[in-house]
């Protein structure tokens, strides 16, 4: 029978486990005193979660933040509040679905036409592990969100990053992205659809892009790089049944403080990609936690991500002349 400091000292060393647990999976800070004052920031799905704390975070710095995503009312709103918690009056909505070409280039011709400048594109929006289903234009959704829809936004908004170089490009992609394999004869996923690789999929289609973009753009001032958040508890997982399950959901609470990030600590390596001094023309890398990371082999296929390019160029119609 253990005795009385012996129980003590195993609960004591188990909670300073769990501690130093939480503290190592909360990961790196962006410290960057960067101002972003003049600046122009395009964030995709900046209405919630780590897309909103970024959004947040840049507009303290003085940015010009625009606040792109598909719902009206909840763009309008998290506009209001987080020109309530920066207190930068210079942040607007601008509607924008990326399951729709209409709709993306409806959003580029509006902000080319309107705005001065753009220093920072922040590709942060997605679709995560949804049952089969299609964009407006036809393609699966996750890959067609993902991947197609930011694809086709930054090439129509690159004149406008070139004439403000240097500028950046972020690309918000997964660590799962490692379990990814570009099937290039089912690209949109209609053969034996699985949600899970289907976004696996497209984050590794995130990460080619990045790869072959920044390859595109040598020599023209502005960077392209990808990054790993970290495991996030946002709406984006809202399709998985764990999170329908209000049962399920109260069961895993432990864990999720344990193992998932906030969304605040989650939005810091789009912040340090976005504004760090420390990687100006720093160019088609991965990072996470703040830092350089090694992405997986596949992610770094000149010839995959060349294909991918050239075919996504098809998809969505992109020519010379936009």
């Amino acid at each position: 029978m253990p005795s009385t400091p012996e129980i003590a000292a195993v609960v004591g060393i188990t909670a300073i486990s769990l501690i130093l647990l939480r503290y190592f999976v909360q990961g790196s800070i962006c410290r960057s005193k960067a101002r972003l004052d003049n600046k122009t920031v395009i964030i995709t799905g900046a209405n919630t979660g780590i897309g909103k704390e970024t959004a947040i975070d840049l507009a303290k710095r003085g940015a010009r933040i625009i606040v792109a995503c598909r719902n009206e009312s909840k763009g309008t709103t998290a506009a209001k509040e987080i020109i309530q918690l920066s207190g930068n009056t210079q942040v607007v909505f601008q509607k924008l679905d990326l399951a729709s070409f209409q709709s993306i280039r409806h959003f580029a011709n509006h902000f080319n036409e309107n705005e001065d400048r753009l220093d920072i594109l922040i590709n942060n929006a997605g679709v995560l592990w949804c049952p089969y289903m299609e964009t407006e234009d036809g393609f699966e959704m996750q890959f067609g969100t993902n991947h197609l829809g930011h694809f086709l936004l930054t090439n129509l908004l690159l004149d406008k990053l070139k004439a403000c170089a240097p500028s950046r490009i972020v690309v918000v992609s997964a660590k799962l992205h490692s379990f990814g394999k570009m099937n290039f004869d089912d690209l949109n996923g209609k053969k034996n659809y699985n949600s899970y690789t289907a976004y696996f999929h497209s984050k590794l289609a995130n990460v080619l892009f990045t790869h072959e973009l920044a390859r595109r753009l040598q020599g023209t001032g502005v960077t392209a790089n990808s990054l790993h958040p970290g495991a996030v508890k946002t709406d984006i997982a809202r399709h998985l049944s764990i999170y329908q399950n209000s049962f399920l959901n109260i069961l895993v609470q432990p864990l999720y403080w344990l193992f998932i990030k906030t969304t605040k600590q989650g939005a810091q390596t789009s912040i340090y990609c976005a504004i760090d001094e420390s990687i100006d023309g720093v160019t088609g890398k991965y990072f996470a936690d703040c830092r350089e990371a090694k992405c997986a082999p596949q992610g770094r296929d000149d010839g995959a991500a060349k294909k991918l390019w050239e075919l996504s160029e098809e998809m969505t119609g992109l020519c010379k002349n936009h």
